[in-house]
């Protein structure tokens, strides 16, 4: 059986779902931070007073992880219009899915550096919904 062109096979559809969340989380956390960077440059300063990093190094990190969210939102967007997630191989999916590791170990370790311990659970929780989603490719 078949939605949309898509095959309901438990390992298809666990892709599909990965890529829609991390598609979700991360084209509206770029979006955010591009409509309100000086908020969030404002917010994140404060966030890290106590931190090895600086006001200009938190700008600079700003961006940085903002382009790689971006990044990894547009790739899982693309992978579901494309619907490349019925194949099991590296496709714009699976390659959204590696940016989105990679955004969530930066804003780990930004986590631990600014001793927000609480913070960096939840993104333990979204990693494992990533190691979960990068196993079923």
């Amino acid at each position: 059986m078949t939605i949309l062109g898509v095959p309901l096979e438990p390992d298809v559809v666990g892709r599909g779902l990965v890529t829609a969340f991390f598609a979700i989380v991360f084209v509206q956390s770029a979006l955010d931070k591009l409509v309100d960077s000086q908020g969030n440059i404002a917010f994140f300063t404060e966030h890290f007073r106590n931190s090895p990093f600086g006001p200009p190094a938190v700008r600079r990190l700003f961006w940085s992880i903002t382009a790689i969210e971006a990044v990894a939102g547009a790739l899982c967007t693309l992978g579901l219009l494309l619907r490349d997630f019925r194949d099991d191989r590296w496709g714009a999916s699976a390659c959204g899915l590696l940016f989105a590791g990679l955004a969530l170990l930066c804003l780990l370790l930004g986590q631990r550096m600014a001793k927000d311990y609480n913070g960096a659970a939840v993104i333990a929780a979204y990693f494992a919904v990533l190691l979960i989603g990068l196993a079923l490719f």
